[in-house]
């Protein structure tokens, strides 16, 4: 090309010197001309090596998508490798690699994000390189919801809250005008009491029905009731002292949120023939206030000793108070438990939360049981237990084995009956630590004070009564006096584990009597 280009130069200037005219000068110049297009030409020309690149082929993993030839899962090709993971229309999910060819590998290897199924693939260009791709599904679409939808959505929702409001505002209007027919508010409903009638006087008028007081005298006594001072405070709501026409009650205001369990007690004490020298004497039950401010009052029979809790606390026994106040309880839980026939029978009771703080202490020693808000009550005609429906339950402490590992047939009274029992022996065992014999007495403490904390819960108690079969401890000087000794005889086999082989309370009742005999204990 260069010396082309320096002899078309040598003869373009010779040629113009010379200017001739001829016909060979003419040939010349031809030459020149073509010679130039030549070296034109030539310059444009690319230079290529004298060794060219040949096509490379890789080395690729295949699975899923091997061609026929391939061996060891390995293919070749002049493209590219390629891992790709997808989901089929059943949900599965499939990854598989192979080898793509040179043409259109570059558009396949960008995955379309409108593709009907989803999928991901990713390429590479090095020997096994896709054998290392861990290509991953790309995440669901959001789906949108229309705002028709939501709309509906959001209509349902508040009918039904709506409709639910409705329902609780109409069962509780229906349930409050109820309790008011039963003990209506209205002043000119109440009846007139002559002066000088006492309520021991109301109570042997009205003896005859077996159910108490009518319910307008209920109201009047109410009405009458003047408030003292507060004497005890529960979980249920206070006592207090009060007084009606110079005589002491006892006046038990709930809380509106235990109405359940007012109503309850008020019920059973209100049963026929349910009174008793040791069930605590019921006068009367009100519903005063209205509104928001409502006041839940139970009257009752007060006594100065409190309860069993308090005096044991304070008061010292011997053989024969010790005898008196557990006779007297099993005889009022032996009435509890028992059903009267007749055309104005009883219906068998249990009790359901008997402690010493549920048991009250006479003028006379004797102990009468109260706080029936729990009972439940036999109807032996359908076979049925009515069960109360409140949130209270009983008090963990004195629950039985069978209540606490929930092992206990609740469609079954005789097994309601049984964990009295088993309560009743605790409270035997209370009394015992206080009797005092040889100088010697115990400090009064709760069951289980020394293996459970102050407020164990339902797994303290489980762990030592069921699991560990623990039961109070006895001193050892109860084995040195006879009376102490038939005591324990006697609670070992009230709280014994399984409730078949517990004593019925009549059978306590009746060993108690005869210990009383011989201790010529008039009761």
């Amino acid at each position: 090309s260069s010396m082309l280009r320096k002899l078309s130069s040598q003869l373009h200037y010779s040629l113009i010197s010379e200017a001739s005219t001829d016909l060979s000068d003419l040939c010349w110049w031809i030459i020149v001309v073509l010679l130039t297009c030549l070296d034109s030409v030539c310059s444009e020309r690319p230079q290529t090596s004298a060794s060219t690149d040949l096509p490379r082929f890789l080395s690729c993993y295949c699975f899923g998508h091997c061609p026929d030839d391939a061996i060891n899962n390995t293919c070749m090709t002049n493209g590219q490798c390629f891992a790709i993971i997808e989901e089929d229309e059943q949900g599965e999910v499939h990854l598989t690699s192979g080898c793509m060819k040179y043409e259109g590998s570059h558009f396949q290897c960008k995955d379309s994000p409108n593709a009907k199924t989803r999928r991901t693939i990713e390429c590479c260009n090095t020997d096994f390189c896709n054998r290392d791709l861990q290509p991953t599904l790309p995440p669901l679409p959001l789906i949108e919801h229309s705002p028709h939808w939501l709309a509906f959505f959001i209509f349902m929702t508040v009918c039904c809250c709506t409709l639910i409001c409705v329902i609780i505002i109409c069962y509780y209007r229906f349930k409050w005008q109820g309790e008011r027919q039963r003990y209506p508010k209205d002043v000119e409903q109440e009846v007139f009491i002559r002066d000088g009638e006492s309520l021991k006087d109301l109570i042997h008028q009205s003896s005859g029905s077996g159910s108490g007081l009518p319910l307008l005298v209920q109201r009047t006594i109410a009405k009458q009731i003047q408030m003292v001072r507060q004497i005890g405070k529960g979980r249920y709501g206070e006592v207090w002292l009060g007084r009606w026409r110079g005589e002491k009650v006892a006046v038990k205001v709930f809380f509106t949120r235990e109405e359940a369990s007012w109503f309850r007690e008020t019920e059973i004490y209100q049963t026929v023939l349910m009174r008793h020298e040791n069930i605590l004497g019921f006068i009367a039950a009100d519903i005063k206030g209205s509104g928001a401010f409502t006041q839940l009052f139970l009257i009752t029979d007060y006594h100065e000793s409190g309860s069993l809790f308090d005096y044991l606390k304070s008061t010292t026994l011997d053989t024969q108070t010790l005898l008196r106040l557990a006779y007297s309880a099993a005889c009022g839980l032996c009435h509890l438990h028992t059903e009267i026939y007749g055309t104005q029978g009883k219906p068998a009771i249990a009790h359901r939360d008997l402690k010493s703080k549920n048991i009250l202490v006479k003028k006379n020693g004797t102990c009468c049981i109260a706080d029936l808000g729990l009972a439940v009550k036999f109807n032996s005609d359908t076979n049925e237990v009515d069960v109360p429906l409140s949130t209270r339950v009983g008090t963990r402490r004195y629950m039985a084995p069978e209540v606490l590992d929930e092992s206990m047939n609740k469609n079954h009274f005789q097994a309601y009956v049984m964990a009295d029992i088993y309560s009743y022996g605790l409270v035997v065992w209370e009394m015992a630590r206080r009797c005092v014999t040889g100088g010697i007495v115990e400090d009064y403490q709760l069951p289980y004070y020394d293996t459970v904390p102050s407020d164990p819960s339902y797994e303290d108690m489980l762990e030592v009564v069921c699991v560990k079969g623990l039961r109070p401890t006895a001193s050892n000087r109860w084995n040195s006096d006879e009376c102490l000794r038939a005591m324990l005889k006697l609670m070992s086999e009230c709280w014994a584990h399984n409730p078949t082989s517990r004593l019925t309370i009549l059978r306590v009742k009746k060993t108690l009597a005869k210990m009383v005999e011989s201790q010529d204990i008039k009761i």
